[in-house]
């Protein structure tokens, strides 16, 4: 009976090590796909509200997967956003306070590690679809950071020299921004179908609908808002078009698929600009309207449909919760701002933590924790060509489940929550340690040789 009993526990360890590697073998991973939009306003998404624009693709997504209510983007612009999505880090942490520019000299370090280098070392294929906007130099593009592929506008589209990069190269310097959305609705298949045989990552960053916006002509006039609209429903179409790709492939059952945005519509450009909803403001700002975004997340089997989850989750949190789908672990060589939302997806719980810092730029103006938000003093901006007006206010205080839009200052009736928030913004502030200066992103001509000419003619002329 020894001999049996020894075989007996022998072959249950076999099995056992063997259904091990099996859960952490490559091909047990699910793909993900991130399509993530520029600009896009919380109230311009059908999930989230809006009636005159058709999003029946997007809504699918949160039907049959989850909804955010309460997702913060790592900042109200376009470059600290995408580098806090990536990398799980406040992008203060790296330096990145301000947007990059075709005449950028920097750039997001390669020494940081994005979701895709972590995905690629457990046998990920990734590639890059769309604008990346974290430094056009080699050493800064995509292919420095975990994705095998890229192609797409290294900045924003209304930049000077908007070209097509194809990995490291330029393809294309003439765009046609009409038809750009199908351009990266293409390219996305094309790599779907090379791809689907193995893991792999698809992070597709539409460069729309930042100004200046385009719809295909086969979108114009089609929607109840206008361009705006036209772009949002076409867009929507490339959604349905990603959905459709995977399930002819079979692959929709293991594929995570989230949508979201890097930060809340740019309202000065009026009917070009989209809408926040009920929130305050839009970008630029840490209103909720410039921070908030429209965030929706299924994997079929994986993700109980119909949730809605009210609490925070922030656009960083996305890093680890990779990690843990893949069985990565943390570096622990830097802080890691976000927190995994495993929890959240595939068990109806909570996510780990509840506060947040507010910055714009590298000025911090906010924290958050639990419902409650607290907004530093102000002086106000009048406004210019690219920034909308904002009125001066002092301290502001609200509590954002009962006033999502920011529209009663509870300061002066909530002394003590006043200053306990006061105090926890201040501790928090304190706990992030000494930062990085800003990375410069650009510099201005040195024009005194005009200014030269122009002084020796009046002189002349006098």
């Amino acid at each position: 009976m020894k001999p049996i009993g020894c075989y007996l526990c022998l072959l249950f360890l076999v099995i056992s090590c063997q259904e091990k590697a099996l859960e952490s073998a490559p091909n047990s991973y699910p793909n993900i796909v991130f399509i993530f939009t520029d600009d896009l306003g919380y109230g311009d998404i059908g999930a989230f509200g809006a009636t005159d624009i058709q999003t029946p693709n997007i809504d699918r997504i949160a039907n049959e997967g989850i909804k955010f209510t309460s997702f913060l983007s790592a900042s109200p612009v376009c470059s600290p956003s995408r580098a806090g999505l990536l990398t799980g880090r406040m992008p203060q942490r790296m330096g990145i306070n301000a947007v990059f520019f075709p005449e950028s000299l920097t750039g997001m370090d390669p020494e940081e590690i994005t979701f895709a280098e972590v995905l690629k070392e457990k046998g990920y294929q990734t590639a890059a679809v769309g604008k990346w906007h974290l430094g056009h130099l080699e050493r800064f593009l995509p292919l420095n950071q975990g994705f095998d592929q890229y192609f797409g506008i290294p900045y924003s589209n209304d930049m000077a020299s908007v070209v097509y990069l194809r990995n490291n190269e330029v393809e294309e310097f003439e765009v046609d921004q009409t038809y750009t959305t199908q351009r990266y609705t293409e390219e996305a298949l094309t790599f779907i179908d090379q791809a689907s045989d193995a893991p792999f990552l698809l992070y597709l960053a539409h460069n729309q609908p930042h100004v200046p916006i385009y719809a295909s002509p086969e979108f114009q006039g089609k929607s109840d808002r206008g361009l705006y609209g036209d772009v949002i429903q076409e867009i929507d179409w490339s959604v349905g078009q990603i959905l459709s790709k995977l399930g002819e492939k079979g692959i929709l059952e293991n594929t995570l698929i989230v949508f979201s945005s890097d930060n809340g519509p740019w309202l000065v450009m009026e009917d070009h600009g989209g809408s926040a909803g009920e929130l305050r403001e839009g970008k630029q700002y840490t209103f909720e309207g410039g921070v908030r975004v429209p965030t929706v997340a299924m994997w079929k089997g994986k993700i109980t449909p119909g949730q809605v989850y009210e609490e925070m989750g922030t656009q960083m949190d996305w890093f680890p919760t990779f990690c843990k789908l893949v069985g990565a672990e943390i570096p622990s060589d830097r802080e890691i701002d976000g927190k995994d939302l495993s929890q959240v997806l595939f068990e109806n719980g909570n996510r780990e933590a509840d506060t947040f810092l507010y910055f714009m730029l590298s000025d911090q103006r906010g924290f958050r924790e639990g419902d409650w938000k607290i907004k530093r003093p102000y002086q106000g901006y009048e406004g210019s060509r690219g920034m909308k007006a904002v009125a001066a206010h002092d301290t502001l205080l609200f509590n954002l489940k009962n006033d999502p839009g920011e529209t009663t200052n509870l300061a002066k009736e909530n002394p003590e929550k006043l200053a306990q928030m006061m105090r926890a913004m201040d501790l928090a502030v304190k706990q992030l340690g000494p930062l990085p200066p800003s990375k410069v992103v650009r510099t201005g001509p040195d024009n005194s040789h005009y200014e030269y000419l122009d002084q020796k003619h009046k002189a002349a002329k006098n």
